[in-house]
């Protein structure tokens, strides 16, 4: 039965530089990178192709030896021109020289009918062969699922809270189709519901408008609203021993474009967000793609720091790095690499804060959007409880105390308290309003795997 949620917990960071609704062609990337880092919990990346080897969009060039019928592809045809590793020979990325036109691996193709009839195995067996397997992230711990694993219900977010992020109707537009055959996919995948969650302040987007097959829920308030973890939060609590997959909207209409016109398409419009851009506007790219065509002669100044993703969970890039296997947007902002006299006691409007702190009275304006740059302002310091971290989690769980028994390493006190509900981007905004500076996301994950290795 569908439900309609109201959050009030939460808090919503206002930015400039969000992306206008028009699409912008910056010209096609010349290099594309495949990135193990991009996979959290992926154990022992081994690589199956070697420099100057050429391949075709959809070529295996990777998989993972703890789980290997997953198979991580090639999002275009080229030359690979570098493997490159790390300390320890540490795989860091797989990099491709791309060719002018792309040219795919052929995979079976299944009309709308036939896919109502497809087997489990062969739909397991399409997926994990064509590249797009990865998509489907389980939970509890937020890794790559196993194809082995049948889930309770599989939980798709149909809006992003996070700042700046892109409008996914927008994103979206022309994809019913392939969203359709994307759910009719994954709907042989699991004996559970398949949740659609959509934003209940905003008009549905036509991309969700008419489809079949699925449980639509609402959700509406201030961020996270739109994690999936909330949502799977107030919908059907995963307890231990249970397992639920996960996956976005971008996610299943890929899936629905290798089953129906049997090829790997990794090709997704992106936003290009943040104060530092001169063009915040929306792109068509490819998931690997080299930013430097969206970044270099539409920047206001250089010194400046390229995320992949949001502000709040991406992940820092060069200016020529690569787009994120799960990005669905960059972020530009100013450099905060400085030391502020006075700091916050320093009386301003300018500065976005939580708390109605001394001179950091952004409270007085609630709808004005900010220019933020990375100055953490501050260091850690002891772990004070004051209860913002609750405010701020519109869960039924105590992050404090469950952060503090990350750090002691008590596994009894880790379950009772909600480990198994949470990955780093559902606690991400604890780690903004910390007035200690405490590193939450990474406690998090290091709860994560104490508990999944143990």
């Amino acid at each position: 039965m569908s439900k309609t949620v109201k959050l009030k917990k939460g808090f919503d960071i206002k930015l400039v530089g969000k992306a206008e609704k028009q699409l912008e062609n910056f010209g096609p990337a010349k290099t594309f990178a495949i990135k193990p880092t991009d996979f959290i919990g992926m154990q022992r990346p081994k690589v199956t192709v070697n420099e100057g080897d050429i391949v075709k969009a959809g070529t295996p060039v990777l998989f993972d030896k703890a789980m290997d019928q997953v198979q991580y592809v090639a999002p275009v045809s080229g030359e690979i021109v570098e493997v490159k590793r790390g300390e320890k020979r540490k795989l860091l990325e797989i990099k491709i020289l791309a060719d002018k036109q792309i040219s795919y691996e052929e995979f079976p193709k299944y009309t709308e009918s036939s896919l109502q009839s497809i087997s489990r195995e062969d739909a397991v067996k399409q997926m994990t062969q064509g590249g797009v397997w990865p998509q489907l992230i389980q939970r509890p711990y937020g890794i790559v699922a196993n194809p082995e694993d049948s889930p309770k219900a599989i939980f798709i977010s149909g809006f992003d809270t996070h700042p700046l992020a892109p409008d996914l109707g927008f994103a979206l537009q022309g994809e019913e189709k392939n969203f359709q055959a994307g759910i009719n996919v994954l709907s042989k995948l699991t004996s559970g519901k398949i949740h659609l969650n959509l934003n209940g302040q905003a008009e549905i987007p036509a991309v969700f408008s008419n489809v079949q097959g699925v449980e639509i829920n609402k959700f509406s308030g201030p961020h996270p609203a739109g994690n999936v973890g909330v949502q799977i939060h107030h919908l059907d609590p995963i307890n231990k021993g249970e397992v639920a997959w996960t996956i976005s909207p971008f996610g299943v209409a890929q899936i629905g474009k290798l089953f129906l016109e049997g090829k790997y398409d990794a090709s997704r419009v992106i936003a290009v967000t943040g104060s530092e851009v001169k063009k915040a506007v929306y792109t068509k790219t490819i998931v690997g793609a080299c930013v430097d065509t969206m970044i270099d002669g539409n920047l206001k100044q250089d010194h400046v720091r390229v995320v992949s993703g949001n502000v709040l969970t991406g992940e820092k890039i060069n200016r020529d790095g690569y787009l994120g296997y799960y990005s669905s947007h960059i972020t530009v902002l100013p450099e905060g690499d400085y030391y502020e006299f006075l700091g916050w006691m320093k009386p301003t409007t300018d500065k976005l804060s939580y708390h109605r702190a001394l001179g950091l009275l952004s409270f007085l304006n609630p709808n004005k959007e900010y220019v933020l740059d990375t100055n953490a302002r501050g260091e850690e310091r002891a772990f004070v409880q004051t209860g913002v971290f609750e405010s701020v989690t519109p869960m039924d769980i105590l992050p404090v105390y469950l952060l503090k028994a990350i750090m002691a390493e008590d596994f009894d006190e880790m379950e009772e308290l909600g480990i198994y509900e949470i990955i780093e981007e559902d606690l991400a905004l604890c780690e903004f309003v910390d007035v200690s500076k405490h590193p939450v996301q990474e406690i998090v994950r290091k709860g994560i795997d104490l508990i999944q290795y143990s």
